[in-house]
């Protein structure tokens, strides 16, 4: 199924990706590589949610904000990609829990964001992952996260396969005709 279809039947409408608050771009590609900036919850016009996880928000609370901001991390990829069917493999997430020092369910909480990559992507958004947790996040968001995606080039890799045996039947007739030349 495609992703932006499975997108659909979820319910889920992308927003435009916000700009960086500082030096900074949203993504970096190298190579295969997409080097997503740390990302945190909330969507165009509406406020930054701010507090800490464990005094001014529930890990139920806390795993919607790392929902959300899986969301904005996904459209992100979708601006650099175009396709999000390019989109190979999450690779490694690292999850960020601006919480009390008492607090030790930071796994729970970056679950938000875990979860909806596997509910996108399926088998292609099971990572690697880090979830720790902070003293503070900047302006004091209750979670940050930073994403590597392994990505495609070129045409998808049914197409690539299809297209390999028909290149492999044209050469063959060639060399076929050259040893009857010889």
């Amino acid at each position: 199924m495609k992703t932006e279809q499975r997108l659909k039947e979820l319910g889920i409408e992308l927003d435009k990706p916000r700009a960086p608050i500082a030096n900074f771009v949203n993504v970096v590609r190298t190579g295969n590589l997409l080097y997503l900036a740390g990302n945190g919850p909330g969507r165009p016009g509406q406020p930054l949610p701010s507090g800490k996880v464990g005094r001014d928000f529930t890990v139920e609370q806390a795993y919607q904000h790392a929902r959300q901001t899986g969301l904005n991390l996904i459209s992100v990829m979708k601006a650099e990609l175009g396709d999000l069917d390019r989109v190979r493999r999450i690779v490694k997430v690292l999850g960020m829990v601006n919480a009390i020092p008492e607090f030790h369910q930071q796994p729970e909480v970056i679950n938000g964001c875990s979860d909806l990559f596997v509910e996108v992507f399926g088998d292609r958004g099971k990572h690697a992952r880090s979830a720790v947790g902070m003293g503070s996040l900047p302006r004091q968001i209750p979670v940050e996260i930073e994403v590597i995606v392994e990505v495609e080039d070129g045409p998808a890799p049914r197409a690539a396969a299809a297209a390999k045996p028909a290149a492999k039947r044209k050469v063959a007739p060639k060399k076929a005709a050259k040893k009857k030349k010889r």
